[in-house]
């Protein structure tokens, strides 16, 4: 199995900047692709952006030039650094893996158990 684990959520105001982390462990053998997905209020799960083992990055075009996602393989680490935050970015965010473990077949997909994000204008 393998755990995700986010932090650095919390309350900012409008043009502010936040670093969300995400460190997983467990029994993992190969970490593929890691993403950041977000969910407002009464709204459907959508994705943020992603970044491949090999740092190839892909963001929603909402995101675009003022998140960057980044990941450190050796650590198993990712993050996402979010500028000029507006009150639209205000959701619970979440980290996904896809991700290999110890003695398995086929890699899974992992999910974090979310951290809040709150844009004040």
């Amino acid at each position: 199995q393998v755990q995700l684990v986010e932090s650095g959520g919390g309350l900012v105001q409008a043009g502010g900047s936040l670093r969300l982390s995400c460190a997983a462990s467990g029994s993992i053998f190969r970490i593929n692709t890691m993403g950041w997905y977000r969910q407002a209020p009464g709204k459907q799960l959508e994705l943020v952006a992603t970044i491949t083992s090999g740092g190839v990055a892909n963001y929603a075009d909402s995101v675009k030039s003022r998140f960057t996602i980044s990941r450190d393989n050796a650590q198993n680490t990712m993050y996402l650094q979010m500028n000029s935050l507006k009150p639209d970015d205000t959701a619970d965010y979440y980290c996904h893996a896809d991700a290999l473990t110890r003695g398995a077949l086929y890699p899974t997909n992992y999910w974090g158990q979310g951290t809040q994000v709150t844009v004040s204008s």
